[in-house]
């Protein structure tokens, strides 16, 4: 079975950076299309960005332009390059793939 463990949550201030990362364990990792997911309190779970076995990638209109997702096959991890960041962006972060969830890890954009 896939397992999923985020990392790279933290506080930073409203127009910085932060990278998530996404280590997966278990095989067939490149063969899997991995996605973030965010949930900010009292809200939904929403859809952030995912990336397929190809390469291919899709965004959240709220990200775009300002989020990034990459994978690395060789180390089964999957990124989230997150710039430009504003208040709204604070969530937990989960990575996701097939029926696999990861426990999340906390983003806070503060000043």
């Amino acid at each position: 079975q896939v397992q999923l463990a985020e990392s790279g949550g933290g506080l930073v201030q409203p127009g910085g950076s932060l990278r998530l990362s996404c280590a997966a364990s278990g095989s067939f990792f490149s063969v899997f299309t991995m996605g973030w997911y965010r949930q900010a309190p009292g809200q939904q779970r929403e859809f952030v960005a995912e990336i397929s076995s190809a390469g291919i990638t899709n965004y959240a209109d709220s990200v775009k332009g300002r989020f990034t997702i990459s994978r690395d096959n060789a180390k089964k991890t999957v990124y989230l390059q997150m710039s430009s960041l504003k208040s709204e962006d604070t969530a937990v972060y989960y990575c996701h793939t097939g029926t696999r969830w990861g426990q999340g890890t906390q983003v806070t954009v503060s000043s």
